[in-house]
């Protein structure tokens, strides 16, 4: 689903300097709450540079009935969001794209990716998993996701 935001100038008014367009796919049968799956794409808009600093987002009711949730899903996506300091709502106005600094983005990246790689370790362990076997599932498992970028 295209769902279509606007870009406003630095200042946050009204003027639109430019129409952009978010395309958030949700699946039911992914086992991933539609909450976090909202999350981690316009996080990953936010990191390409598909959305800016300052990008308006649609409001969380635009986006609800566009996607056709509930509107409390779509709250909690931008609650989490916006704590994790990727988005800042103005009361009035809406959401828009924050600033991030891409190097402690890309720090609390490597610290959740520790975590989950530390589970698969503590996996391979158990089952007795060799790190070559290991290192070749990494490797292949990565290999495929970079491919479909």
């Amino acid at each position: 689903m295209i769902i279509k935001a606007e870009r406003l100038s630095a200042d946050l008014t009204a003027e639109r300097a430019k129409e952009i367009y978010m395309d958030i796919i949700i699946s039911n049968s992914s086992g991933v709450p539609i909450y976090e799956q909202i999350e981690e794409q316009i996080k990953s808009l936010i990191m390409t540079g598909e959305l800016a600093a300052g990008d308006a987002l649609p409001s969380m009711r635009i986006l609800a009935k566009d996607l056709k949730i509930s509107v409390i899903t779509t709250k909690r996506a931008f609650e989490d969001l916006e704590r994790d300091g990727y988005i800042e709502s103005v009361v009035g106005r809406g959401s828009f794209v924050k600033g991030i600094n891409p190097e402690l983005v890309k720090e609390n990246m490597k610290f959740v990716i520790e975590q989950h790689l530390e589970k698969a370790a503590d996996k391979a362990v158990m089952g007795k998993v060799s790190l070559d076997e290991l290192k070749e599932m990494l490797e292949i498992i990565y290999e495929e996701k970079a491919d479909k970028d």
